[in-house]
């Protein structure tokens, strides 16, 4: 199948300041994460039809576009059905379909399907073709993913890259950042970083931090310049985790060994 990536100019924190928005096939497409409407995708658009529009999560940086290209291609627009009412808040658009895990959209390709990847956001999806999977805010090819927001779930997030990972797609395609060629060996790296950094914030705790700001003093050995409020949400996940598997007590503002 064919898999266009076209990097958007957007309001994001990930690198590049861009979101990369996706088209998937090319006489019947399916276009993924219109984070906004550029000069660049419109000219990708032009050059196929786009038949279905759909995103791999609802953060502001992958949405913006959606109405645009929507209406502009007339196009089916598709949501998780357990998050509709959210997808259509953030979006300002009522889906058309709803999809779940495992649905699958056609294009004149072949078939996408849908795959359930929460962590970095509740209602996360990739979408999975024979070129590999759109993953959204799964992966990055260098750094790692911030799972930090006030929805972020670090358990689920670490199951889910195990989840793709086992499914060995032949690339991946992230929200943020270049093409993943390395697919396995991104994921695996992802999936040793959370659980390294997992293991160097309980020693934090062991050693008698108990505040976010001590742990994260502790459990980081580099500067975190301009990024410290991303490093907090992620330790404050990690902790959360740590407590939901009863290696410590978390009480949102406190930490101590179980």
């Amino acid at each position: 199948m064919d898999v266009t990536r076209v990097p958007v100019e957007t309001t994001t924190r990930g690198p590049g300041g861009r979101t990369n928005a996706y088209l998937l096939g090319s006489d019947s497409a399916l276009l993924v994460d219109p984070a906004d409407s550029t000069d660049p995708l419109d000219d990708a658009v032009s050059d196929c039809a786009v038949t279905h529009v759909a995103v791999t999560h609802h953060h502001p940086d992958h949405v913006g576009a959606v109405a645009t290209y929507a209406d502009r291609c007339d196009a089916t627009v598709w949501a998780h059905a357990a998050h509709a009412d959210r997808f259509e808040s953030t979006t300002g658009v009522s889906p058309d379909r709803t999809f779940r895990h495992g649905t699958t959209i056609d294009t004149d390709q072949g078939a996408v399907r849908v795959r359930g990847t929460p962590g970095h956001a509740p209602e996360h999806v990739t979408f999975e073709c024979d070129a590999g999977a759109v993953v959204g805010d799964l992966a990055v090819a260098a750094g790692s993913v911030v799972v930090g927001g006030p929805d972020a779930d670090m358990r689920a997030y670490l199951t889910s890259l195990r989840r793709v990972h086992a499914q060995n797609p032949e690339a991946l395609y992230p929200g943020h950042g270049p093409t993943i060629e390395d697919a396995r060996g991104t994921l695996e790296r992802l999936v040793v970083h959370r659980i390294e950094r997992e293991a160097r914030i309980l020693a934090a705790v062991e050693s008698g931090a108990e505040t976010i700001d001590e742990i994260l003093d502790a459990a980081y050995d580099k500067d975190l310049g301009g990024v410290r409020d991303l490093a907090r949400a992620t330790v404050r996940c990690h902790l959360q985790k740590l407590a939901v598997e009863g290696d410590l007590v978390w009480d949102g503002d406190r930490a101590a060994l179980a």
